[in-house]
Formats: C-alpha cells, sequence, structure tokens
C-alpha cells in the first residue's frame, strides 16, 4: 500500500468493550492489531459502567441449573422488541447471530484467561413475558486487581461503581443499601472491610464492575500483543475504489496514515457528549444529564456517514433517570434514581402531580416515558415524591439512610420538604388537591398490595429493585409519615442507542444495503441490535463484546467484503 505510514492488519477505533474483543480474537489468530483511543484512558464508556453483558443461555446459567435455550431467548426477544419495523438494526438475521455468537464469545473470552461469572439474579428486564428469566441473563467480571497491570494501571479508566476502600463486587455493591436492614449485610460489609485490609497489607488494587472487566480484557490484550495508542484521535476514513483501506490518525503531533489491509472496526462511542447532535436527533435531552464518558462525541459516525452509511434509531438513548443535587451536574457520574422511586413510600409524578408509569421496571422504557409524558404535560423534570420512612430506609442521592441531607439541598430548592402534602403541592406549584389525590389512590393501592393503575410489583424485576426486607410488598410501601419530601428526576443516560446500519457480520451498509467494504463497527457507533427497548441489564455491553467478536471474526477470513 503506498502513501501510508504504517501498515496493520486490523485497526480498531476506539477501546470499548468490542474493541478488545475484536482485538484478542484477531490475536488468536495471528493477525496484527492496533486499537487507537482519542482520549487519555482506555476501556470506554464499558470501563465506567457496571460491566455487565446479558447473555442468553451462557455457559454460567448451565453451570447453576438454571434453565434457558437459544429458542427460548429468541421467544423473549421478539416479546420484548416486536417485529424490525424502524429498527434497521435490529434485523432478524443480527437477532440470531446475537443470540448464537454471544455464548460462544463468553467460552472464547474465557478460554483466553478472563474470569467471568454469572450474577446470582438479575432477573430480565420484562421478565413477565413469554421466554423471560427471573434469574436473568446476566455475566460479569471477577475482582480485578489493577496493580496487574503494571504501568498500564494508570491508563484504566475508572468504574462509576468504585468505593474507596471497600472492594465489593458489583453483586455485593447492590446488597449495601440494605445495610441497616439485614444482620447479612452487616456481616457483608465486615467480609468488605476486612477484603480492604489484606488488600492494603498485600498491595492489591480491586477494581469492580466495567472496569474489573476491561482491566482484564486489557491485561490479555497486552499479554497477546496487542497495540495500543491513546490521545490518537482519528480524523478520517481512507477510502479507496469504495473499499475502506485504514485511518488518518495523529502520531507525535502531525497526521499519521495507518493502512488496515483486513480492514477498520468503528467502536467510537456514540454522541451523548454532542448536543448538536442530540439536538438534531434526540431533542429535549441535554449533554449535562448524560454518564458517558466524555469522548463520546460521535464524530465517527458522522464520517461513516460522510463515507456513505446508512443511520438509524438515532433518537434512542440508553436512558437512566437521574437526580442532580447542587453540584451534581459538573460531576461525569450523576446520581442515579432508579432505585428512589422503585423503592417502598416512594412514587413519581409530573409537574402536575399525576403519577404516570410503573416506577420499576426498565431504566431505558423509564427514561422514554418521561420524554413521551412531556409532550403533553410538563414531565422534564418530574418529581419523585415520598415520605419520612423512605428516608429512614433508604439512599437519597448517593446519601446513607437516615442521615441529615445537606443543608445548601434545602438552601438551593433541590429538596423539598413540607409537613403535609398539600404543603409539598405547594412548594412544588402542583394546582391543590391534585398531587394529595395521587397520594391518596396509591396508598389505597398499598393496602390492597396491588398497583391497580400501573402493576408495579407484579414482575420480579420491580422487586429486585425495591426491597427484598420490606413485607408483603418489596416496592410498594405508604407515604404517609411527615414530612414529606420531593426531589426532581430527569431523563438521563449513559449513552446513545443508535448508529450506523450494520448486518449480521457487523459490516456496515450503505442505505442502499450494500456493504461498504472494509469497514465493521459494533458497541453504539451502530444501531443496536435490540432495537428500542433494553430486553435485561448489559443490553449494551453485550452486543459491542459480540459483534465484535463477529467482526473480527469475519475480517480475518482474508475478504473486507
Amino acid at each position: 500500500m503506498s502513501d501510508f505510514d504504517e501498515v496493520c492488519d486490523f485497526v480498531i477505533v476506539g477501546s470499548g468493550g468490542g474493541s478488545m474483543c475484536a482485538a484478542l480474537l484477531m490475536r488468536s489468530l495471528g493477525k496484527n492489531v492496533l486499537i487507537l483511543e482519542k482520549t487519555d484512558l482506555i476501556g470506554g464508556t464499558t470501563a465506567r459502567s457496571g460491566g455487565v453483558m446479558w447473555i442468553p443461555n451462557n455457559p454460567f446459567m448451565a453451570r447453576d441449573g438454571v434453565e434457558d435455550s437459544l429458542e427460548k431467548a429468541a421467544t423473549y426477544l421478539d416479546s420484548v422488541l416486536g417485529g424490525t419495523e424502524g429498527a434497521l438494526g435490529s434485523t432478524r438475521e443480527r437477532r440470531s447471530t446475537y443470540l448464537m455468537q454471544a455464548p460462544l464469545m463468553v467460552e472464547f473470552l474465557a478460554a483466553q484467561g478472563i474470569k467471568l461469572n454469572r450474577v446470582g439474579e438479575w432477573p430480565d428486564y420484562y421478565d413477565e413475558l413469554p421466554g423471560g428469566s427471573a434469574a436473568g441473563r446476566t455475566v460479569v467480571a471477577e475482582l480485578f486487581d489493577s496493580n496487574e497491570l503494571g504501568s498500564w494501571r494508570e491508563k484504566l479508566r475508572p468504574s462509576f461503581i468504585a468505593v474507596p476502600g471497600l472492594p465489593a463486587t458489583l453483586e455485593e455493591m447492590m446488597e449495601l443499601p440494605s445495610l441497616k436492614r439485614s444482620w447479612w449485610v452487616k456481616l457483608l460489609l465486615l467480609k468488605l472491610v476486612l477484603r480492604g485490609v489484606a488488600a492494603r497489607i498485600t498491595g492489591k488494587r480491586w477494581v469492580a464492575g466495567g472496569a474489573a472487566l476491561q482491566g482484564r480484557m486489557l491485561q490479555a490484550a497486552l499479554r497477546t500483543g496487542v497495540l495500543f495508542r491513546t490521545d490518537s484521535p482519528v480524523s478520517e476514513l481512507i477510502v479507496e475504489d469504495g473499499t475502506v483501506k485504514g485511518v488518518v490518525t495523529v502520531k507525535d503531533g502531525r497526521p499519521w496514515r495507518v493502512a488496515a489491509p483486513l480492514g477498520v472496526l468503528v467502536n467510537a462511542g456514540g454522541f451523548a457528549r454532542n448536543q448538536r447532535m442530540r439536538d438534531r436527533y434526540a431533542p429535549g435531552t441535554s449533554v449535562q444529564w448524560t454518564m458517558a464518558t466524555p469522548g463520546d462525541t460521535g464524530e465517527m459516525i458522522e464520517e461513516m456517514m460522510r463515507q456513505g452509511a446508512a443511520v438509524a434509531q438515532m433518537e434512542e438513548r440508553v436512558g437512566t433517570q437521574v437526580t442532580l443535587p447542587p453540584g451534581a451536574e459538573l460531576s461525569e457520574a450523576k446520581p442515579t434514581a432508579q432505585a428512589l422511586t422503585a423503592s417502598p413510600h416512594a412514587i413519581l409524578v409530573d409537574q402536575s402531580g399525576v403519577r404516570y408509569m410503573n416506577e420499576g421496571g426498565s431504566y431505558m422504557a423509564y427514561c422514554k416515558a418521561m420524554l413521551e409524558r412531556s409532550k403533553t404535560v410538563p414531565a422534564s423534570p418530574s418529581w419523585a415524591v415520598f415520605d419520612q420512612q423512605f428516608m429512614r430506609n433508604y439512599m437519597l442521592a448517593g446519601t446513607l439512610p437516615g442521615k441529615p441531607k445537606p443543608q445548601r439541598w434545602y438552601d438551593e430548592g433541590y429538596l423539598k420538604k413540607a409537613d403535609t402534602i398539600e404543603e409539598l403541592e405547594r412548594l412544588l406549584g402542583i394546582e391543590p388537591g391534585v398531587l394529595a389525590a395521587t397520594v391518596t389512590r396509591f396508598n389505597e393501592f398499598v393496602s390492597r398490595n396491588r398497583d391497580e393503575d400501573f402493576h408495579r410489583g407484579e414482575r420480579a424485576y420491580d422487586g429486585w429493585l425495591g426491597d427484598a426486607y420490606h413485607k408483603p410488598s418489596k416496592t410498594l410501601g405508604s407515604i404517609a409519615e411527615a414530612p414529606f419530601y420531593a426531589v426532581p428526576i430527569l431523563p438521563g443516560d449513559v449513552g446513545t442507542y443508535g448508529g450506523v446500519v450494520t448486518d449480521e457480520h457487523a459490516r456496515v451498509l450503505r442505505e442502499d444495503g450494500t456493504v461498504i467494504a472494509g469497514l465493521y463497527a459494533t458497541g453504539v457507533s451502530t444501531a443496536s441490535v435490540m432495537g428500542r427497548a433494553y430486553p435485561g441489564a448489559g443490553s449494551s455491553v453485550g452486543p459491542s463484546f459480540t459483534f465484535g467478536y463477529v467482526a473480527a471474526k469475519h475480517a480475518a477470513a482474508g475478504s473486507p467484503t
């Protein structure tokens, strides 16, 4: 190849989970791989996240005797996603590829020494539908000692779930909010404290969640000879005779052209940090509400579009409800609010004081419901309304149960507090009597242990989000003990969910359905295989890994077309 500064068999743009997986596959086949990361840290939003992969029929389910099958998983996906109309990323072929290849991908990673396991219980988000699993299909990495990375440790993007001095797995972390109500959780906390003491003595630096997953992937990639370059943005895809031949990046302060005979894989994230693109594709959302990494700015999606790529599902996001106390809008890790309104003694209402959804369930569905409601009634933000029972027992915006809240929260109007619901109505600017009627109706449902409006608590996932120690319902509890409180809830996100259209081999397609030769994509740079829904925890990370694996297998076969 002429006019290139460097040649590498396969070039990957971005260092998220799918990138690492593709690189490991390529190296297992003896191919050279270069990963170009535009930021100064490696791991992408995968490292920032909980590091969960939704993998139906995975080997850990079989090991633990949890029933699943390809057929059951396909039934579930069809139940949740419906048809493929209007969701070009979710064709039958791509769904089938995902269901068949995802378990094989996990087996491949295990063979590469990546220590994975399943979470004991994490229900599918629509477990009540045909094919749903109440036990769940989630796969996570085991705790990882980041010191094993040596000098690369400082290059690993940290996870948002980290608690200094408390080395806990994601599953253990999710038990800690029940500390006040469970002796078992108190013993768990003691175990974690002792683990932390042992880590300090032995010089270990345990990380969990996405940092553990990506730490293990980075370690394996380095061991097998994958090349990484940080601070190396890609500005252009090099195309010759209709085929992507390489990329233009930066090295030593000047443009650097890298040839990629087997192709280029783009896994550079979405556009969650690009307000211009949000305004065009997802109006009513804000970069200030996202938890995506700073590099999630969408320029590689636009570069692929410049080369003729079709896009789809661009209005979709991996929504996650957030609440922003003073100062939190400046933080990359926003306080999430999923457990807040799914806990007993709490509800969500729009700005008119009316409840309008099941406060449990999928965070993506929750945020979509907020935006849809806002088309007719102001609902962004909506109000989480709760009472003293909630404050005594549950966390609020990262603060511990029963502990005084910062005075700044009250002074700046974030946390509203009133002795009566009627006074709370006045503080929220709600028409007198409306919120009182909403709370009265909800309390009647609680007394009958049945939410007749939105069926909260009728699926396993609703209860999983709630309080396992609250009886008779894990998620329904009266709002009856003064004082009464409210905080604003916003339709935030952890990233966008639309992008370029790809086929079952992860090849990027044009508007007419033809393949852009030599160009592959995975992760949230693509229109999701999950269409417009989120079937279970890890429905973004799982496909990123899987289609990275699929892309590498196809490209390694020797023909980018």
